[in-house]
């Protein structure tokens, strides 16, 4: 679906906010590991989707074995941004950005997919009611 009829038809069906989700395949392993990198690249994305940071940025890497991983929340004046990272398997992020500000899902997979330099790639949109 374009972002005018995305648009449209989240205007009609007066949604309370939309989801995209995010999941990405052959990350660059270095970048998925850095939590210097994870940091730009929660600033960078809010900014491009042009929404604000409330509070600072949450990052741990925990879990054991094949489910030891860094994971981030950044909480958005419209919701938040949550991150996770498999390092372990397949090197794979999984993205979810949740606003009751209108967005568009198209940057936020665009710019992930270019940022980690994943080699695959899938989203999926949900609107909230």
């Amino acid at each position: 679906m374009n972002i005018s009829s995305l648009r449209s038809l989240y205007v009609k069906r007066k949604a309370w906010g939309l989801l995209a989700s995010i999941d990405l395949a052959g990350c660059d392993h270095n970048l998925i590991q850095s939590p210097q990198a994870i940091r730009q690249f929660s600033r960078q994305l809010i900014k491009k989707v042009k929404m604000e940071p409330h509070g600072p940025l949450r990052l741990e890497k925990f879990a054991e074995g094949h489910l030891e991983g860094y994971s981030a929340v950044q909480f958005i004046k419209t919701s938040s941004l949550t991150l996770h990272f498999d390092d372990k398997l397949s090197d794979r992020a999984f993205i979810d950005l949740f606003s009751c500000k209108f967005f568009n899902p198209e940057i936020v997979e665009d710019f992930s997919k270019r940022f980690f330099k994943a080699r695959r790639c899938r989203k999926k949109v949900i609107m909230r009611y």
